[in-house]
């Protein structure tokens, strides 16, 4: 690019375009200079969806969410300053601090994580569920996807939401949990975790790891009563605070 060098660009996991800077130790500049790399990606959404389309394919070009892009600064740490500017910002921003334990491991930490979607987000706790409910007979599937919306928006402010067609998406760095439309009788939710950590429930708790479904994560939820939710409750905080 014009300018200067982004250190890593990609796609996360729903198809978000992606810049992550990288810097030793404490630098003032390492927002700033994110910000204008997210500026130039914003102005050439073209270039980078080809860019896409040559390295992954068809399909994972058609998929790019380009109104959403992210930008991760990893770094030694980070000024209180950092903190205050980054939150004043309407984009989508982490800091991540990082620790060195011994000579081969690295240890990441979240400082903050703001979102750009996040005012939209707590507005729709007010309105209706996931756009894709208001499609589905029966209101009880719309309001229990509502508190389950506003379960996993709850959990705490730093938790993004990312609308895609087949799925609502939960983050923080990474997904953490996955909502898909309501279903006549139940709504699932899957959550990123090792499903042979979680004792299988009939009918609450599945496996589906090797399985095709939509969204990201090998453990499905399924809920049908707003008591269900309240016992998934433990399983969503988990999940959120490992992501």
């Amino acid at each position: 690019m014009h300018g200067g060098r982004i250190d890593s660009l990609g796609l996360d996991e729903n198809g978000s375009p992606v810049i992550v800077e990288y810097k030793r130790a404490t630098d003032a500049g390492v927002i700033n200079q994110g910000l204008f790399y997210l500026t130039w990606l914003m102005d050439h959404r073209a270039e980078f969806e080809y860019l896409v389309r040559e390295r992954l394919g068809v399909t994972a070009a058609s998929q790019v969410l380009s109104n959403g892009p992210r930008l991760i600064c990893i770094a030694g740490d980070f000024t209180r300053y950092d903190v205050h500017a980054v939150r004043k910002h309407r984009r989508l921003i982490d800091l991540v601090r990082y620790r060195l334990f011994g000579s081969d491991l690295l240890g990441p930490k979240s400082v903050v994580s703001v979102s750009a979607g996040m005012q939209v987000a707590r507005r729709a706790r007010r309105q209706a569920a996931p756009r894709a409910a208001a499609n589905v007979v029966g209101a009880p599937m719309v309001e229990l996807a509502r508190a389950v919306d506003e379960t996993l928006l709850g959990l705490w402010d730093g938790v993004n939401r990312v609308e895609r067609k087949q799925y609502r998406a939960y983050q923080r760095l990474r997904n953490f949990a996955c909502l898909c439309p309501p279903q006549r009788s139940k709504l699932l939710v899957y959550l990123k975790v090792d499903p042979t950590e979680v004792d299988p429930v009939p009918g609450f708790t599945r496996d589906v790891s090797g399985l095709g479904h939509h969204g990201t994560g090998d453990l499905e939820v399924q809920l049908r009563t707003p008591r269900a939710v309240e016992r998934a409750q433990d399983l969503f905080r988990a999940r959120y605070a490992a992501a």
